[in-house]
């Protein structure tokens, strides 16, 4: 935790105005915090803070890349992310209004951005991850996998054979018929 250090902003003596910020976010950053599903990563972020008598606004941005695992193959890849947020701190008693909207006390003297640019950094990512296309419209993905996964997907016949077909194990069809018999 001692690295997360690196991101404490110390505002109190700062002047009313913009101050900007600058940070490295790479692969010792993301240790920091437990799983992760970014272990390793190179990406620059930036903290405009805009400090005001009764609070700080915080605009943050990061991009650079990121290592993930394929979803479909399972090899590692490089994934582009580049996100931006707001962040408003204002000062008084602590209490929670909402994700964008944090109150801390009259007495603190410096913000640790540290978890902020995590979540920009998460958030920033897609929802399913695969390997990016190249220039020819060929996939990133393993190819021995990727003929692996093809040999045992069903195709759109076989599937609505499936589908169509329920399984019934045929003991249960020997119960039904001694409920049958009750009912008679």
């Amino acid at each position: 935790m001692k690295h997360l250090l690196k991101y404490e902003i110390p505002f109190k003596g700062l002047k009313e105005g913009e101050h900007e910020f600058d940070f490295k976010l790479d692969n010792k950053f993301f240790e920091q915090f437990e799983n992760s599903e970014v272990k390793k990563g190179q990406l620059d972020a930036t903290v405009l803070l805009t400090r005001q008598s009764t609070m700080l606004i915080l605009d943050m941005a990061v991009k650079g890349k990121v290592e993930l695992m394929c979803d479909r193959c399972l090899d590692n890849y490089m994934q582009d992310v580049e996100n931006n947020s707001r962040l408003i701190i204002k000062f008084g008693q602590e209490e929670e209004l909402s994700d964008e909207i944090v109150v801390i006390e009259n007495e603190e003297y410096q913000v640790n951005v540290a978890h902020y640019l995590y979540e920009l950094v998460i958030l920033g990512l897609p929802i399913k991850h695969v390997h990016p296309t190249d220039e020819d419209g060929n996939s990133g993905c393993d190819p021995e996998m990727v003929d692996k996964l093809e040999e045992y997907l069903l195709d759109d016949e076989e599937a609505l054979e499936a589908q169509e077909e329920p399984l019934v194990d045929e003991r249960w069809n020997e119960l039904k018929k001694l409920l049958d018999n009750k009912k008679s």
